[in-house]
This record gives C-alpha cells, sequence and structure tokens, in this order.
C-alpha cells in the first residue's frame, strides 16, 4: 500500500488538479482468484472493499484504502483525511460517511465537509437542504472512477 500511495501521490503532482475530492468505495469479488495464489497467500477472504479519494476536476485517485474486512465507511474516511490534509479544502460524501470520527479530524484540519446528514431530526433536514447543489453533485465523479474501474478491469480481483 505504501508504495501505492507514493505513486498515486507523484502522479497526482503532474495533474490540474482542485482541493474538491469525493470519497467512495466500491467491493470487488475475490471468487475468481487463482486457486494457486489463494492458498499460497493464505487468502480466505471472498470480497475486497476499496476506498478511493478522488479528484473531482480530473477524476483522478489521489489516495485508497482496501480492506479485507467488513469495515464501515465512517472506519475508513478519517484515515483518508488524515494522510492528505493538504490536499483537500472540500471534501465530498454520501450520508454513509456522516459520522463524527469523520466530522471531527475534518474540523481539525480546518476541511469544510460537505457531507450529507442521516436525517435523525428536522435540524438535519434543513442542514441537508442548504448543501450547495452544484458543489455537492460534483459527488458523482468519485463513483464514476469506481464505476469505470469495475467496468474496465471487471468486479473482481484477480491474483
Amino acid at each position: 500500500m505504501a508504495v501505492w500511495r507514493v505513486i498515486l501521490t507523484l502522479s497526482a503532482t503532474l495533474l490540474p488538479t482542485s482541493e474538491i475530492v469525493g470519497v467512495d468505495a466500491s467491493g470487488f469479488n475475490r471468487s475468481h482468484a487463482s486457486k494457486h495464489y489463494t492458498k499460497r497467500a493464505e487468502v480466505t477472504i471472498q470480497q475486497l472493499k476499496v476506498t478511493l479519494l478522488v479528484n473531482t476536476k480530473v477524476n483522478a485517485i489521489l489516495n485508497l484504502h482496501t480492506t479485507a474486512t467488513r469495515k464501515h465507511d465512517s472506519q475508513i474516511a478519517p484515515s483518508l483525511i488524515n494522510r492528505n490534509p493538504e490536499n483537500i479544502d472540500i471534501p465530498l460524501g454520501n450520508k454513509g460517511y456522516d459520522d463524527q470520527k469523520i466530522r471531527r479530524p475534518a474540523r481539525h484540519h480546518e476541511i469544510r465537509l460537505l457531507i450529507k446528514y442521516r436525517e435523525f431530526t428536522s435540524l438535519h433536514k434543513t442542514w441537508n437542504v442548504r448543501l450547495d447543489p452544484d458543489l455537492y453533485g460534483q459527488r458523482s465523479q468519485s463513483e464514476t472512477v469506481n464505476s469505470t474501474l469495475n467496468r474496465k478491469y471487471g468486479a473482481f480481483v484477480r491474483s
């Protein structure tokens, strides 16, 4: 992972990026992995979850997190924010990322979050209406990158 992150960081410096990023996760099936590889790597998991931090201006992947466990998005996103505070001004995410574990580090790094609140009260509904629809709409760029990866390489991981 460290090598991947260095490659992503260096390649992102070559692009005209903005500080508006989207965060989204996608799952990849491991059932098509070769039997030799899974036996040699002593792997028994069937799915891999990949969370991408995507620059919305150029659809470039800035950082990623992979896990074979069933971690919730709110447990993964803080590490992505803490690793890239200088590249992030406005992170965009869906309601799955509405958690104080994400909002606290964002406030610490003075990052303005555009993540919809889960609507438990009328106040949350009001806050969601106040979000800038044009800016929040750029969140779909991270979903587009996930969809492109799935279409180009398939929804499963090979050795």
